[in-house]
């Protein structure tokens, strides 16, 4: 045993003694790597535990179907899913937390996130589902995790703007998912990849905004990226950009909120129909039941500061609040 390993190696070595099962001792031996000095008095103990791992891992990948409706799927809820994925200690964890309130687990040291963890963030008044999901490294990438990836409506790829090396970290989470058939992009006409993966649009979202190093990871990331993806940077720890930093989502999602209204009575706004945004009035009355766009006579209007209760064609293109009367 090399004898320069720091405390923390120590600490997760002795977790790994003491795990019962396979995946707290894949979490262990996964931290024992991240924190172990990477240099020639480490190589043979660093391929011991690659050894481990990798051992590990193959018996994970065994039960992998058998757990499908478990840690590797999470239903969809709210106005929509929204996924984060990101390098060992980028900050999705905490930033969760700081929008949510959820209990997860949040640590100084890589690979916490073992499964998929979500959280309901308010907006509004919608909810927007976040998940959180296992880091992605140039060494490992959970399986599963480009399928989940895939069925979100959209993902975050959260940076450390206070890591040394913030722009190959998020270059590697980038090709590691397009290696998964996970295409993450700014605009994406079709979803689907013609050889069967996915386009998935997404937002760089830069963490750590408040510390010293964090300005010139940002210019770097700005440059490299800002052609490429919408970005926001912002701080957990001081609150910087958080608060904008919802209706950043909201606007990325390109979805609209309406409101149903019946006659002789004011709107409901406390349950809204999410529709994608360019909606027209058929689409909203097929999200209520799929017999009221064929049923339709006619249907009324409240928008922002226009149509106070005029009546609109089934083509009608509807805007983020409108009311809608409908009568059948």
């Amino acid at each position: 045993m090399p004898t320069n390993v720091p405390p923390d190696y120590l600490k997760a070595e002795d977790e790994y003694r003491k795990a019962k099962t396979p995946e707290d001792k894949l979490a262990a031996l996964e931290k024992m790597m991240a924190i172990m000095p990477k240099h020639k008095g480490t190589e043979k103990l660093q391929a011991d535990l690659k050894r481990r791992m990798a051992k590990l891992r193959a018996g994970e990948g065994k039960t992998a179907t058998a757990r499908r409706g478990g840690v590797f799927h999470v239903p969809h809820e709210g106005a929509a899913q929204v996924i984060l994925v990101g390098a060992p200690n980028a900050g999705k964890s905490a930033l969760i937390v700081r929008l949510t309130r959820a209990e997860l687990q949040v640590a100084p040291y890589p690979f916490t996130t073992r499964s998929l963890q979500q959280g309901m963030m308010p907006f509004e008044n919608i909810q927007i589902q976040l998940v959180d999901t296992p880091a992605i490294s140039g060494e490992f990438m959970e399986s599963w995790l480009p399928g989940v990836v895939r069925n979100a409506d959209y993902a975050l790829a959260v940076a450390n703007l206070a890591g040394p090396n913030v722009l190959e970290e998020l270059e590697t989470v980038i090709q590691r998912l397009q290696e998964g058939k996970v295409d993450l992009v700014q605009e994406a006409e079709s979803k689907l990849l013609p050889e069967g993966g996915a386009r998935v649009r997404a937002m760089i979202v830069g963490t750590h905004l408040d510390r010293p190093e964090a300005g010139a990871n940002r210019d770097a990331l700005s440059e490299l990226y800002a052609d490429r993806f919408p970005m926001h940077f912002l701080s957990v720890e001081s609150g910087a950009g958080v608060e904008e930093f919802r209706g950043k989502v909201f606007q990325e999602l390109r979805i609209i909120r309406v409101y149903t209204k019946a006659p002789g009575k004011p709107a409901d706004r406390s349950n809204p129909v999410i529709l994608p945004r360019g909606s027209i009035l058929l689409d909203f009355a097929r999200a209520i039941h799929k017999d009221f766009a064929e049923n339709l006579k006619f249907a009324r209007i409240w928008a922002k500061d226009k149509y106070e209760g005029q009546r609109i064609p089934r083509d009608h293109r509807l805007e983020d609040e409108d009311v809608i009367e409908m009568h059948l």
